[in-house]
């Protein structure tokens, strides 16, 4: 089969699936699942991590039409006064409930591998997609955060061996979905016998796959195994020069069509005056101890906090270190057509207040994307 024709029958495969859907730019809800969601500040909001409101809000992104539903996992929070993200529901059982409550939209689970066997995720994973009715994905985390690794046998691997790991794990999820008899598999991680699992996901031939990362094994992965990745929001010119990396690794390499998505905090209001107050206020409600934290856990360390360590302390408060798209309807239109013009095929959001934003962007964004071609 020629490179064409790998594509084209991938693109086939995929065709009832929301995210390869007609749209140009998909959009979708992110970090609905953990408490202070993508803020790590006290600013005002009446988001909160009960059952109701996070349903809420994924059925309100399902009736605006939003392709995905995408949960951060996490199972111990950052500290500081926010204890950031530490109250979260598991994901796996968040997207089978949510699957249930929603029409059309993917809902996903996100899933740090070392932390799952990977009999038990492909089980699972194909269980939410039959109560979805193919409507699951599966976002591919090799486990970044050592004291969470710590949880789990006590160990954290180094940076590209948890990649050759995922590989192996993801390997045999892929043989689970798609072998119809039974298969031993031996490695250094794993010694599995007369493995296989029944019934076959709804998606042929399985559930979409998501990653995200920059590293050269990060890249390498994704071209090679997933169907969309996700890379960094810095600047509009440095998510074109990720995006394409990643597209020309998996067509070169692999022959493989891979989506590029990120990821945002939007703040938009009738005035720009209004948006940023929001953003100053969600910056000043800045819970930097938490931050400081995360920063650590990163290697994101300076003796001396120069202005460029400064500004990304700022981005991980309001927005978890993505570039923030401030403003009115119109500006947030025209800051999310470069992004798509920069060859990113989705965007996945954070809100301060997720529900009653969500109700203005569908009423006074939502129009204007569609007149601006990106949504039909």
């Amino acid at each position: 089969m020629n490179k064409a024709d790998a594509i084209a029958l991938e693109e086939y495969r995929r065709a009832h699936v929301p995210l390869y859907n007609d749209q140009k730019l998909k959009l979708g809800v992110f970090g609905i699942n953990c408490s202070y969601g993508l803020n790590i500040s006290h600013a005002p909001t009446t988001y909160e991590v009960t059952w109701q409101h996070t349903s809420d809000i994924v059925k309100r992104a399902d009736a605006m039409g939003f392709e995905l539903a995408l949960p951060v996992a996490r199972w111990r929070g950052f500290g500081g006064t926010t204890d950031f993200n530490g109250e979260s529901f598991e994901t796996y059982t968040w997207a089978a409930g949510l699957a249930q409550a929603t029409r059309n939209i993917m809902v996903a689970a996100t899933s740090h591998v070392p932390t799952v066997h990977p009999i038990v995720a492909a089980k699972q994973a194909t269980t939410i997609d039959h109560i979805s009715n193919g409507r699951f994905a599966l976002n591919l985390v090799m486990g970044w955060f050592t004291p969470e690794m710590e949880m789990f046998q006590g160990m954290q691997r180094a940076h590209d061996d948890r990649y050759r790991y995922g590989a192996e794990w993801l390997g045999i999820v892929k043989r689970l979905w798609t072998d119809e008899t039974p298969f031993d598999f031996e490695s250094e991680s794993f010694r599995i016998k007369q493995a296989q699992a029944h019934p076959k996901p709804v998606q042929k031939p399985y559930p979409v796959l998501i990653n995200a990362g920059h590293s050269p094994a990060a890249i390498e992965f994704s071209a090679r195994e997933v169907d969309f990745s996700f890379v960094g929001f810095d600047s509009v010119e440095s998510v074109k020069v990720v995006a394409a990396r990643v597209r020309d690794k998996a067509r070169t390499d692999y022959r493989r069509h891979i989506g590029v998505c990120t990821s945002a905090l939007v703040v938009c209001r009738e005035t720009e005056a209004e948006a940023r107050q929001v953003y100053r206020s969600i910056i000043e409600h800045g819970d930097w101890v938490a931050a400081d934290n995360l920063m650590k856990v990163l290697g994101i360390e300076s003796q001396s906090f120069n202005d460029r360590i400064r500004n990304y302390r700022e981005r991980l408060v309001a927005g978890w270190g993505t570039n923030p798209i401030i403003g009115t309807p119109e500006q947030v239109t025209d800051q999310l057509a470069q992004v798509s013009a920069a060859g990113i095929d989705g965007m996945v959001f954070g809100f301060l207040d997720y529900n009653e934003e969500l109700k203005y962007f569908d009423s006074a964004v939502m129009p204007l994307l569609r007149q601006a071609g990106l949504r039909s």
